[in-house]
């Protein structure tokens, strides 16, 4: 779907993006993460076309887009950072507007809309898209971007400064896009969310990519597996107490099999067996500050 070789873009001889190489497969959701000013956004820019490199080659769905950008821009929906809307139009005038712009049929543009309107729960209510909450505002944002049906999305910080609730909303609506089988691209600084909607993460640092991968092969790689047994005893034992019970852990399976072992010959009630993975903002940390 996407496919970015030895990528720089220079602004007066800084490097905000430098010789990055990253793929984006068909179908899979893929977070771009990194701190203020990393190339997150530069990045993005390049892919959808609104920005070239300064030197290597960007294709999307297969064309290049030096030469072809047009033709790839109407498959593309694209939600900036900041999205300012016309604020004296209502969410479906605006819609209705930009469908226009996309050379909709009426009929067609008009469905469209309702079904938009109906799944981010904006139903119609006659007010501008001015008196509307910053979550509100941002899923009319998004709305516009999905208004052309586009077959890849690529999302700036989609849940920049809203709610945990409608933020939380709108990560497990882009599931929902995928199951419709779009590609999606987004930057985040909630981790949490990266973590739990992408199916690989990218890691960019001082415009260069640092990783690029699944969690789970970047917690073997660069984080660590805790194995935690809990269990109870009535003897005097050597291991850490708390809340009544013996806890035993380790980063070693064999350990924890070996423990496993000696709780069933002595008899222990064993309470609890549990894996604790790092988080991607415990990754994250280390990396940036390494």
């Amino acid at each position: 779907m996407i496919e970015l070789k030895q990528v720089t873009k220079l602004y007066r001889n800084l490097a905000a993006v430098k010789e990055l190489d990253l793929t984006v497969q068909d179908g899979e959701i893929m977070g771009i993460i990194g701190h203020n000013g990393a190339g997150k956004s530069t990045a993005l820019k390049m892919i959808v076309g609104l920005i070239a490199p300064t030197s290597g080659t960007v294709h999307v769905m297969g064309r290049d887009m030096a030469k072809d950008s047009t033709v790839v821009k109407r498959s593309i929906g694209y939600l900036p950072e900041e999205s300012p809307l016309y604020e004296n139009m209502t969410a479906k005038e605006y819609l209705l507007f930009f469908s226009e712009l996309y050379e909709m049929p009426k009929s067609l543009a008009q469905a469209r809309i309702d079904e938009l309107l109906g799944s981010l729960k904006l139903a119609e209510q006659d007010q501008l898209t001015g008196e509307l909450s910053k979550g509100m505002k941002r899923k009319v944002a998004i709305a516009r971007a999905l208004l052309h049906d586009p077959k890849l999305l690529v999302l700036d910080e989609p849940n920049s400064g809203l709610d945990p609730l409608t933020s939380f909303f709108i990560i497990h609506y882009l599931k929902s896009l995928k199951a419709q089988g779009k590609t999606i691209v987004l930057s985040a600084h909630n981790l949490f969310h990266v973590e739990y909607v992408c199916d690989r993460v990218a890691i960019i640092k001082n415009g260069q990519l640092v990783i690029c991968d699944s969690m789970d092969a970047i917690r073997s790689s660069l984080g660590k597996r805790e194995y935690q047994v809990v269990f109870k005893s009535d003897e005097n034992l050597e291991f850490e107490h708390k809340d009544g019970n013996y806890v035993f852990r380790t980063t070693e399976v064999g350990a924890i099999a070996a423990m496993l072992e000696k709780i069933s010959e002595n008899r222990w009630a064993l309470v609890d067996l549990s894996v604790q993975e790092s988080a991607l903002e415990e990754i994250y940390v280390k990396l940036m500050t390494s």
